[in-house]
């Protein structure tokens, strides 16, 4: 072995553009995959503060604000928060403009009454600023208007067509509803962040539910709980897709990098014949020369891996820190490239990456075992 690796010092592996080819397969790995978790964090994290990660819902509205057994409900392991909240659609009117938008209310303090924080993109469409008002009507058996002022504007994670959500007091809800200071539509559960996967997710929802059914008095309906999953399918689908086509990319990419470092061993290998021829005459195997020359290569995929891995972890630092690549929401549900590094899972794919393409380069090893040392070893 210590032979090997002597030898293996010596040689010098002369393929830069199969190590080149490495590093941009792995730059595509690593940032597919943060691309990837950073839209399943930033869609989860957009879904969970708009209405929670489990809502909890009667047969009918409303349902009370804290029913008998709210302390149960808190005492459920993996709950860290339920809110009482409101949904209400409505149509916003602007000076010159109108939109559609769900009106969501949620607790605040009572001197925020007929307040509301409205995402920017509905301020641009109507042109609205802090400390402008709106009126808002809702349709249901009959058309009611509330003229809401502008308490602030937010940038909305999913500040989309399809949820721009208005929010106001609680308080205000229960009034155009006809509803006591008591009585709500939905009780939002957001979830400890180890919980929030999809399955821990469901188990949690269905102890709320067990919960409830247990634990309900004879006038209290029982609360369906549903996780955001079951909500929003479509969206997680979409980053169902997503996680799909990242597993896609990161086999084509180590195939690809492994079949360039394959041709680059191969060229290593061809250049080195009477190297090859020598070691033979000198008694090593056909097994240890293999050794040499992959050795070789492994520092070659080492340096591509390194490069690669640090190229990508870069551009992600600057990427989060200043989200200089936009998207349009409308399509892709957030405004620009969500980025988010999971270190041990990178670890982990470089792993088998590496090992991948040390098993193709045993394709070229077999290249050894032909070389005729009285062929290619010459005594001048």
């Amino acid at each position: 072995m210590k032979a090997q690796s002597f030898i293996a010092r010596k040689l010098r592996f002369a393929g830069r553009l199969s190590t080149a080819a490495i590093a941009v397969s792995f730059f595509v790995i690593v940032l597919s995959m943060a691309i990837s978790a950073g839209f399943r964090n930033e869609i989860k994290r957009g879904i969970s503060d708009i209405s929670g990660d489990i809502s909890m819902q009667g047969s009918e509205e409303p349902i009370p604000s804290r029913p008998s057994y709210y302390d149960k409900l808190q005492d459920v392991i993996g709950v860290k928060s339920i809110t009482p909240a409101i949904w209400k659609p409505g149509i916003v009117k602007g000076s010159d403009d109108i939109s559609g938008v769900l009106v969501k209310g949620i607790p605040m303090p009572d001197s925020c009454s007929m307040q509301a924080d409205i995402p920017r993109t509905l301020a641009k469409r109507l042109g609205l600023e802090q400390g402008d008002s709106f009126i808002t009507y809702f349709i249901g058996e009959r058309v009611q208007a509330r003229r809401f002022n502008v308490n602030s504007v937010y940038d909305g994670i999913m500040d989309s067509e399809g949820s721009l959500i208005v929010l106001v007091p609680l308080s205000d809800m229960q009034r155009l509803c006809g509803w006591d200071s008591g009585q709500v539509g939905t009780l939002e559960v957001k979830l400890q962040t180890e919980f929030t996967g999809a399955a821990q997710a469901r188990a949690v929802a269905e102890q709320l539910y067990l919960t409830s059914y247990t634990s309900s008095g004879p006038d209290e309906d029982i609360l369906r709980a549903r996780t955001a999953a079951e909500r929003y399918p479509q969206l997680f689908d979409w980053l169902n897709l997503i996680d799909f086509n990242v597993v896609a990319i990161i086999l084509l990419m180590t195939v690809v990098a492994g079949f360039n470092m394959i041709s680059g061993l191969l060229i290593l290998l061809f250049r080195n014949i009477s190297t090859i021829g020598t070691l033979k005459s000198m008694g090593m195997t056909d097994r240890g020369i293999a050794g040499v020359f992959l050795r070789v290569a492994a520092r070659s995929v080492l340096l591509g891996t390194l490069i690669g891995n640090g190229a990508a972890l870069l551009f992600c630092a600057v990427q989060g820190m200043t989200h200089f690549i936009k998207l349009n929401p409308v399509n892709y549900f957030v405004s620009f490239v969500p980025v988010h590094i999971n270190v041990p899972l990178i670890l982990a794919v470089d792993a088998a990456a590496f090992g991948i393409i040390m098993l193709l380069l045993l394709i070229p090893s077999v290249f050894i075992a032909r070389v005729d040392p009285s062929k290619t070893v010459r005594v001048k």
